[in-house]
């Protein structure tokens, strides 16, 4: 498998252009202390990358498995270490669905994601970080 090409380019000591493998574009931002963020920095990256991973895993194992999704969001909480590197030590997601009828299916959809699918879920967990989840029907 060839490799996967992104880059990161500077566009102020602050502010870095970045380009991912298949040609998405996003603003890299980590102002100074007071000023306004114009994007997400690299750590919330990283959080956002995984709540997205399981997102769409979530969301696609519902609908192959004909249940319905009028509405989903993810709400996640997370714990950094206080002293550098300051890497992630918890996350904890919490999956609010509207549609679904069979509460099991939304729990092995989840639990598939965590287990199996979300690649940057399972690195993390790997890595020492405490990913927990919990789900929510609304109606």
């Amino acid at each position: 498998m060839a490799p996967l090409r992104a880059t990161i380019e500077m566009e102020s000591h602050e502010k870095f252009q970045a380009t991912g493998y298949l040609g998405s574009h996003v603003l890299i931002h980590h102002p100074e202390k007071g000023r306004a963020r114009e994007g997400p920095g690299p750590m919330e990256l990283v959080l956002l990358g995984v709540g997205g991973c399981t997102a769409v895993d979530v969301v696609d194992i519902l609908r192959k498995k004909r249940e319905p999704v009028d509405a989903f969001r993810i709400e996640i909480e997370a714990e950094r270490a206080t002293k550098p590197p300051g890497v992630f030590t918890k996350i904890h997601m919490t999956y609010v669905l509207r549609g679904p009828r069979k509460d099991t299916n939304v729990k092995r959809a989840i639990d598939l994601s965590m287990e199996k699918y979300c690649s940057a879920s399972i690195m993390l967990k790997r890595g020492g970080v405490s990913v927990t989840t919990s789900y929510r029907l609304e109606k």
